[in-house]
């Protein structure tokens, strides 16, 4: 049995449903994850929100105009309209995501955003985030939202990052990490890992995890603790609110490729 693959086969799964729905499952309003930005609502920006994020990586990653941009697991596009009118016409955005249904989703709003826009910045492509489809040294800013943490192999991840960043480039993250163990019960739990908590590294080692793939200047810059009174759309998470109380909270972090 390879696990690595069961656990991707079922985030698939799951993200796919979500795709379909154009509906959250994992980090809803006021969930686990903390409360996210609220929905775009800047002209040209497509309603690419499903309730998927953790934080609001975009604002702390310090995107400039004809910077490039890498978002992993894009989802519906969100993050990557949002930092595509930054970027402007000299810059462009990748998004990153393994789900067909996802990508097709992405698609459509990345043609509503160019429209509106005029901008033709954006790209999706598939792939997983453990193996990128970017080339070595060819990205100013890596962003991603609640999603890291789903990877059954996190420090491949940041090695991928570290790989096609440019000498300076940064990497802006929000992800979930537990501030102590899960409880035994809970740590199997297939519902729990597509709900963003099960897989999730503690802050230390998801730290370190960082520092290892070779970044410096490695800042938390926001802290948000789950509490068992947020709302939680899904409900496996929200039966078991009272024991995940303060296990787990929703981290912003930057790190620098020197």
């Amino acid at each position: 049995m390879d696990k690595k693959k069961d656990i991707r086969d079922m985030v698939q799964q799951a993200y796919a449903s979500v795709a379909r729905q154009q509906s959250g499952c994992c980090c809803g309003p006021q969930s686990c994850c903390g409360s996210p930005a609220a929905a775009p609502t800047e002209s040209g920006l497509p309603q690419a929100d499903l309730g998927l994020s953790c934080g609001d990586p975009v604002t702390f990653a310090a995107v400039r105009p004809g910077d490039v941009v890498v978002d992993l697991g894009s989802g519906a596009g969100r993050d990557v309209f949002i930092a595509a009118r930054i970027v402007g016409a000299s810059g462009r955005v990748i998004g990153v995501d393994m789900t067909d249904d996802m990508l097709a989703l992405a698609r459509r709003n990345a043609a509503q955003f160019a429209a509106a826009t005029g901008l033709a910045n954006v790209e999706f492509r598939k792939g997983f985030i453990e193996a990128l489809p970017a080339g070595d040294a060819e990205v100013d800013v890596v962003i991603s939202n609640c999603v890291i943490n789903l990877s059954p192999d996190k420090a491949v991840v940041f090695r991928e990052v570290f790989r096609v960043l440019k000498p300076g480039g940064r990497m802006t993250v929000s992800d979930i990490v537990l501030n102590r163990d899960l409880p035994p019960a809970l740590r199997n739990n297939d519902a729990l890992y597509a709900g963003c908590i099960a897989g999730a590294l503690r802050r230390e080692d998801y730290l370190a995890a960082i520092r290892s793939a070779g970044f410096a200047q490695v800042e938390i810059l926001n802290d948000v603790t789950y509490t068992a009174g947020g709302s939680i759309t899904d409900p496996v998470t929200r039966e078991v609110g009272d024991e995940l109380a303060g296990v787990a909270s929703s981290l912003t972090i930057r790190a620098v490729k020197a």
